[in-house]
């Protein structure tokens, strides 16, 4: 995979937040905000983070959230503000990687960490209410910038300016952006996302079974 490499242009944990535009939730940590230092990526997430919906967040397959300073831009313009580093809820802002156009499976050194691809951020009203955008969830979705869910396969601390490298991708070639085109209403695409099911993670294989029957 030469050339494929990138840096850690911010790494970034949850303040608890509440309020009206939290919805039913009434607690969320969504607003990510960059720290200093090293911070340790284990299994489950990131050192110092907080996961307040279990049931939809967080987990193995959804430890790390990564995005890519392009697509921040991306938001900055077309939300005509500034989305800096943890905008989106994102732990890891990543430079120089395509985290919407990661394939499932794909395996990246991010500094001496091992993360794996598994699936797309799939927004909520909550990401709504805290970029205060009703539409919000519609726009993320048409927009086909999704960011990484990656699972942990070898833990360590990770910090600003760390270099991201791909270190291999599966032949089958899907795509995040795929999967979550498939999950918004593209049935079409879901025999080629079938060829992906070994690497989507338990909660992406469990989508994908109730969706073909597998």
């Amino acid at each position: 995979m030469g050339g494929m490499r990138g840096r850690v242009e911010s790494v970034n944990v949850g303040v608890v937040r509440t309020g009206a535009w939290t919805g039913d939730k009434e607690r969320t940590a969504i607003d990510k905000r960059p720290v200093e230092g090293p911070v340790r990526i284990g299994s489950e997430g990131l050192a110092g983070d907080t996961v307040c919906d279990l049931r939809h967040h967080g987990g193995p397959d959804q430890a790390v959230y990564a995005y890519s300073t392009a697509d921040l831009d991306f938001w900055s313009a077309e939300l005509d503000a500034p989305v800096p580093p943890g905008g989106v809820g994102e732990n890891l802002t990543l430079r120089d990687v395509d985290c919407s156009g990661a394939v499932v499976g794909e395996r990246w050194q991010v500094g001496d960490a091992v993360l794996v691809v598994r699936l797309p951020r799939i927004p909520c009203r909550v990401f709504a209410g805290f970029r205060a955008t009703p539409d919000l969830v519609k726009r993320f979705m048409r927009a086909g910038r999704p960011g990484a869910y990656l699972s942990v396969e070898s833990p360590a601390a990770v910090t600003r300016g760390d270099p991201v490298t791909v270190l291999d991708r599966p032949d089958h070639g899907v795509t995040v952006a795929e999967v979550m085109a498939a999950q918004a209403g593209r049935p079409d695409l879901l025999p080629r996302i079938v060829a992906a099911r070994g690497d989507l993670g338990v909660r992406g294989r469990r989508w994908l079974d109730a969706r073909t029957g597998g």
